[in-house]
Order: structure tokens, then sequence, then C-alpha cells
């Protein structure tokens, strides 16, 4: 670390911090503004910024008011434990009596945001989660996430894909649930190895792969990708149908739609067919009613399972903006359940942590359709771990993000 680092990882943390736009984001345009950046100093940046936002509840409990510069200071030197000596050639006068003054302090208790690194709008919301457990899931979702690989069943195997990785000097091993998985610790530059731009494999959490696994959709089945995004579930399901028969990839969002285009063209399927909606009640929607044999909905919502990726949501998200995102899940739920044909099957997935969007929202929705009913997940997948009639996946104890998944089936007529 050099002082001219440290100074850049302070700036681009101070333009970052008012959060008015997703982390990445803004990172994405400091570094475009600052384009004589080396790599190094990139990562080095990218790092310490991201490695306060995981800890920053914690810092500011251990450093109440901090500036940006402070809470930069007190990361390298609480989280991780760098030496004074070692920070020295970047402090100030007033930088060594502000640490020196914090080193010296005794900590109050420390409360529960603060110990499991979740705001306070969340933890009413898991009130039925023990203290440990919630405390255990904070520390988990604080974590950086690995990378993992889907690999592409049209042009791989997994065992031809682990070689390839390997043979290039990367660490590469196959993911314990997902058959379709490869995990790799870091971030090594994948997209510029020949198996990711020829299409063997997908940036994909395993945690996502298993969703695909769950609509288990037939060769020759019709299937709508409900809330489809830039496509990765999309793709997984057209290949898991060997490119036979038909996957509608609906989305209300033209700029991610044509994401999707380069990445079904790389993927060799022919299959899948992408459709710009105008919302959930879309006339392109209402002409498939009764149609469809499997329907996938990766519904929108707060996220806080991705927060290994994305720290920043929890000061992006709120109660309010769950509250809306509450009425937005079951509108989308009860028009996708519309598709559905009698004997076919629903999944209803978020990358969410809450109740309130998750179990909660299938009761309600199950309440007002008796032609639906839950298909246990634990039957589905016999290898994942600590699974009953849903798919609740966590990151320390399945190490993948925060996932959830119903799955329902419409009874026949």
């Amino acid at each position: 670390m050099t002082p001219f680092q440290f100074e850049q990882a302070h700036q681009a943390l101070q333009a970052i911090l008012p959060l008015t736009y997703p982390a990445d984001v803004s990172l994405s345009h400091y570094f475009r503004n600052h384009p004589a950046l080396g790599a190094q100093d990139r990562n080095f940046i990218a790092e310490s910024v991201f490695g306060v936002l995981r800890h920053r509840l914690w810092l500011e409990w251990r450093a109440p008011d901090a500036t940006p510069r402070q809470l930069l200071l007190a990361y390298m030197r609480l989280v991780r434990s760098l030496p004074q000596r070692e920070l020295a050639p970047l402090l100030s006068e007033a930088d060594t009596a502000w640490l020196t003054a914090l080193l010296a302090a005794a900590p109050t208790e420390q409360p529960l945001i603060a110990r499991a690194e979740l705001p306070d709008w969340v933890l009413p919301h898991l009130k039925d989660m023990p203290e440990a457990d919630i405390v255990a899931l904070g520390r988990g979702l604080r974590e950086p996430a690995p990378l993992d690989l889907r690999v592409n069943t049209l042009k791989s195997t997994r065992e031809q894909a682990l070689a390839a990785l390997q043979q290039a000097g990367w660490q590469a091993e196959p993911t314990p649930f997902s058959p379709l998985g490869i995990r790799m610790p870091g971030k090594p530059a994948i997209n510029r190895h020949p198996l990711f731009l020829e299409g063997g494999v997908e940036v994909q959490d395993e945690g996502s792969q298993l969703l695909g696994l769950l609509l288990a959709p037939k060769r020759h089945d019709m299937v709508v990708d409900f809330c489809a995004g830039a496509g990765g579930k999309t793709l997984l399901l057209g290949a898991l149908m060997a490119s036979q028969g038909r996957v509608y990839a609906f989305d209300v969002s033209e700029k991610r739609i044509n994401n999707l285009k380069p990445r079904l063209k790389r993927s060799g399927l022919s299959n899948v067919h992408p459709q710009l909606i105008a919302h959930e009640n879309d006339s392109r929607i209402k002409r498939l009613q009764g149609k469809i044999d499997k329907v996938l909905v990766d519904a929108p919502c707060s996220g806080l399972g991705t927060l290994r990726r994305n720290p920043d949501l929890k000061w992006r998200q709120s109660e309010a903006s769950l509250q809306d995102l509450l009425q937005r899940q079951a509108s989308i739920l009860e028009s996708a359940a519309r598709l559905v044909k009698p004997g076919g099957r629903l999944v209803y997935a978020t990358c969410s942590i809450l109740p309130d969007e998750n179990q909660l929202q299938i009761t309600r929705f199950l309440q007002s359709h008796p032609a639906f009913r839950v298909v246990p997940v634990s039957s589905l997948l016999p290898q994942v771990p600590q699974q009953g009639d849903y798919l609740q996946l966590y990151p320390h104890v399945h190490a993948t993000d925060g996932f959830f998944a119903a799955v329902l089936e419409r009874v026949p007529d």
C-alpha cells in the first residue's frame, strides 16, 4: 500500500458513500474519471472501498461520526490488522492522534447491528431467528463471494471445463450441490478465457443454478422466465432443454433484454425468445394464459441475500422500499400463476433472506389460490442439507448467496 493508493481509496470512498447509486456503478465511474490508475491501484481501491462497506456498521459503532478517511484508517487498523508502523507514512498528526485515541478507548457493548453487520430496519423481520443465527448469517453475508460458474452443457461437460481451467493454472473445483457448477476462489479474469468467450461457461452463483434444477423443464416444454433480467437463468433453462422446446424470456427493462442478446448468441441456444413487456399484465403474457408447462418467477426483491457482492444494499434498501417490493411481488406472482397449465409447475424465487418476501408471500398466495399446492424442495434436491418444503440457502451454511424458492404445482383439473 502506497500513500497514493491510500489517498485514491479515500477519494473513491468519499465519492461513493452517499450511496446515491450502486457502489459498483459509482466505483466504475470513479475509475473512468481516473484513467491513469493501474490494475494494482484499482484492485487496492476496490478491495478497500468494499471492505469498508462490508464492515461499516461495526466500524461506525467502534468509531462514531468517523469521516470517510477515518473509516478507511479504522478498517486498515482494526479489520485488516495492519500495524501502526505500516500506516505511519500515510498519517498526519491529526490521523495519528485520532487512531491513538480510538485504540485507547474502551469499546461499549456491541449492539446486534454491529455484531451481525445488518441494519436495524432488517432485524425485526428476522425476529423468529435465534440471535446467534442472525449473527452467523450477517457475518456470512459480510464475506466476499467466490466466483461460481455454470457449465453450458451444449458446449462442454463439467469435467472438460474443470480440466481447461486447471490447465490455465487456476484453482477450480466442483460445486457441492449443482452438478453444473464450478467454484473458483478470488476474482480470476474468466471473461478473457476461451472457455468463457466461446460460451462453454457462464458466471452464475450455485444457488441460482439450483432454481433451474427445481423448475426441471423437459425438452419439448413451453417455459416462461417471467423476470429474466440479463438472462443467466434463462440460458440455464434453455440448456437444460437441450435447445429444444421454447423459452420465453420476459422483462420490463429494454437494457436488460439487450444485455441478454450477446450472451444468448455466445451460448449457442436457439430455443430462447427474449420479449420486452410493459408490465406483468402485458398482452403478450395474456396470450399465453393456461398454456405454459413451467414458469420461473425470480421476483424483484430487496437483494439482501447478495450482500456478499453488494454490501451497499444495506443502506440502499429500507422498510419503505420493502413494502413497495412486497406489493410488486404479489402482483407478479398473481400474473405468472395464470400462465401455468393444469399439472404445470411454477417456481417462485428471491435472493432475499426476509420471510416477508419469501415464506409469507407464498402463504398469502396459497390462501387465495387453492388450485396450487407446494412440492417439497427436500424431495427434489435431496443433496442440499437442511431443506423442507422450501429452498432456503445461506452463505454461512451452503456457501451460496442467500436464496429462497418455493415449487408450486397447479393441480390437474
